[in-house]
């Protein structure tokens, strides 16, 4: 048997496909896959209701399951979004914020509750650099910050 990887699967209280065209039309390389819908006899939504919906979001494949309000959303779970460039630091800060909140460290709660953490790549280089001071640095920068700051990092980073 050959296997296609995973999916991760995201659990909503009937906005899986709000949230699903929300998540494509923010990440590139991303499309909506195939829609299911209750029959009626599973338990959980009325029947012609959605229940799962398929989609990928930059790349990595996810279904949406509108299974009810019996399980919500925490920080236990998150999602890294690696940034090249503070204009992608912006691009989804701005996107997965709006409707949601803003948290410390580059984290954000989007609008159904989903936790994201949108991270200049040059920054995983910079907290695990060989030298303990420039690491330290770059850290406790980090650490004062919501939206992550590239040049602030640098700067501090740098010892400036």
């Amino acid at each position: 048997m050959v296997s296609d990887g995973f999916t991760t699967c995201l659990w909503f209280d009937g906005q899986a496909e709000e949230a699903a065209q929300h998540y494509i039309s923010i990440f590139k390389n991303s499309r909506l896959g195939r829609i299911t819908h209750y029959t009626g006899v599973e338990p959980g939504g009325p029947a012609g209701s959605v229940l799962t919906v398929e989609f990928e979001a930059n790349g990595q494949k996810f279904v949406g399951l509108n299974g009810g309000p019996e399980f919500t959303f925490n920080e236990a779970i998150s999602f890294q979004v690696h940034c090249a460039d503070q204009d992608e630091v912006d691009h989804y800060w701005n996107k997965l914020s709006e409707g949601g909140e803003e948290g410390p460290c580059g984290w954000v709660k989007d609008k159904f509750g989903v936790s994201w953490q949108i991270v200049p790549t040059v920054l995983i280089d910079m907290i695990a650099d060989a030298d303990p001071r420039k690491a330290k640095r770059a850290t406790e920068a980090m650490m004062k910050m919501g939206k992550l700051d590239i040049a602030a990092l640098q700067a501090a980073y740098d010892g400036a």
